[in-house]
């Protein structure tokens, strides 16, 4: 069964733009998990524009689903991630100024920093996903960095999904199914929505997880937290 992660950094965007503390993004993920949220994502940024690093150490002792924290490895991200030690690190290649992920990683070119990442990584406990395109090479090369995972960047087939969903989801599967035959976890993560998750997680072999923030957030406006985390758990299931 693939779970639900919520991605909360919309919560703390919309909290940074007034000051304050309203919303409470500790309360907000507290209240996913109440409401059945089965993750709570975040990705602190440098500039620290929604989620801050404070919020990540606050969280972190007080879910009891399972934390994950995405980001960039630099120095900075991997001491935080060390220090609180999530069950869970996605590892996006970003810069510093990108509005949202907008690329999976180059595993081949970028294959020996990630398997030092990675190393220090598993070394303390930390469950790794590395977020990856459909290329399949790249993820022949994930595989050899010895993380878990794979995240699959699935904006691709959100655009194309209105227009041509088999055409939208072929690369996906045979991207899973490479994943699948070597061994590697599969999440998914990027634009994802009512509209096309229901269809995306039943074509997708041996999907884990999804991760979503950004549209589950806007439903929420109109539906409320509550019913909405839940509308995402009915497409899952």
């Amino acid at each position: 069964m693939t779970r639900l992660s919520v991605n909360i950094n919309k919560i703390a965007t919309l909290r940074n733009s007034r000051g304050g503390n309203i919303p409470d993004v500790l309360k907000a993920a507290l209240d996913c998990e109440r409401f059945g949220a089965e993750g709570i994502t975040v990705h602190p940024r440098p500039d620290e524009r929604h989620i801050r690093y404070s919020d990540v150490r606050e969280i972190r002792p007080r879910i009891h689903v399972e934390f994950n924290i995405e980001g960039n490895p630099n120095d900075r991200f991997l001491n935080l991630v060390l220090e609180v030690r999530p069950e869970q690190v996605t590892l996006v290649p970003d810069p510093h100024d990108a509005i949202t992920s907008n690329a999976g990683w180059d595993t081949i070119t970028h294959q020996r920093f990630l398997r030092e990442v990675i190393a220090r990584l598993k070394e303390a406990g930390i469950r790794t996903s590395i977020f990856v395109g459909t290329d399949l090479s790249m993820i022949e090369a994930a595989a050899t960095t010895g993380t878990d995972r794979i995240e699959l960047y699935t904006e691709p087939y959100a655009k194309m999904f209105p227009e041509d969903p088999a055409a939208a989801i072929k690369p996906f599967i045979e991207a899973a199914k490479k994943a699948n035959e070597l061994g590697l976890g599969i999440n998914a993560g990027h634009d994802l929505n009512l509209d096309n998750l229901r269809y995306f997680a039943s074509n997708i072999p041996g999907l884990l997880e999804v991760s979503i923030g950004h549209a589950l957030i806007s439903d929420a406006l109109y539906y409320g937290l509550e019913n909405t985390i839940g509308m995402y758990l009915q497409q899952l299931r």
